[in-house]
């Protein structure tokens, strides 16, 4: 966190779709963003889903396999344990997260699932995050680990996605440029290119 970061709990003000202090006492103006989660936090909401998917499974599933005389203990991926396995974690994933914006585990931590580029999360940001991207990480499981190095503290997954996964109630305020700074940035870059061909023309008559 760099020095002009804060991190506030509660829930600031709107304003045209961005939290903005509108405090006169401000030196500078702010806008709020909600603090994206890191890799620890993370993986203890991806481990209790896990648990609660083995729970799950088990209590739907067991009692079947025992009645039909089928094996629990197949590891290959065609086995109908593992197929049916696959499809109740992808399932639990994809529709939490759709419906929702987060999984069980991470309603328990206060997490949710934002995107990066849209109000809500659609079906195609949700599936390449909890299908094609997850499939991609299970199988290299290091993977994960980019949640610590990607911007916003995104997974692979994520980056697929255009996602993160972000604290529910709390608030990272940070500087923002004033408009009219900008705009005078832009009318001296556009100066400073009008002024090259003058330069130029000049250069070629002295010459």
């Amino acid at each position: 966190m760099t020095n002009n970061e804060i991190v506030m709990q509660g829930s600031p003000s709107m304003e045209n779709g961005f939290l903005i202090n509108t405090s006169e006492k401000s030196a500078k103006p702010t806008n709020y963003a909600l603090k994206t989660a890191g890799f620890w936090i993370r993986f203890w909401a991806f481990l209790l889903d896990g648990f609660i998917i083995s729970a799950v499974g088990g209590i739907l599933f067991n009692p079947i396999f025992y009645l039909m005389d089928w094996s629990l203990s197949d590891t290959v991926w065609y086995a109908p344990i593992s197929l049916i396995t696959a499809i109740l974690y992808y399932s639990y994933f994809v529709l939490m997260t759709k419906f929702f914006g987060q999984t069980l585990g991470k309603m328990v931590f206060g997490l949710r699932v934002i995107s990066l580029k849209h109000d809500k999360l659609t079906w195609s940001d949700v599936l390449f995050r909890d299908w094609i991207g997850r499939i991609i990480n299970n199988v290299f499981m290091p993977l994960y680990i980019l949640v610590v190095i990607l911007p916003e503290n995104q997974g692979l997954h994520d980056y697929f996605a255009d996602t993160t996964v972000v604290h529910e109630k709390v608030f990272i305020e940070k500087d923002v440029v004033p408009i009219a700074s900008l705009n005078q940035e832009e009318m001296i870059g556009n100066q400073v290119q009008e002024e090259k061909p003058e330069l130029a023309k000049l250069e070629e008559k002295n010459e």
